[in-house]
């Protein structure tokens, strides 16, 4: 259990942690605009999706993502 620990105190204590959250956040929102772009929702979609996302990092793109192809798969078949 201490070996966990000192993973989460490397993320978040040290300046190399730091910058690998940041890049995966900005990576995170990078694709949710190229996703949005593709998509063309209203303005507050994109608004609630960035906020989403950058609240919630990785799993709030995924959610995006499933959303996403849901609406296309559903989209397909009406």
């Amino acid at each position: 259990m201490a070996h966990d620990a000192r993973g989460v105190f490397f993320i978040l204590l040290f300046p190399v942690g730091q910058k690998v959250q940041l890049f995966t956040l900005a990576l995170a929102l990078y694709l949710t605009v190229v996703e949005l772009r593709a998509w063309r929702p209203h303005w507050k979609w994109w608004i609630w999706s960035l906020l989403f996302v950058a609240l919630t990092h990785f799993a709030g793109y995924l959610v995006l993502r499933g959303y996403v192809a849901y609406r296309r798969r559903h989209r397909a078949h009406a």
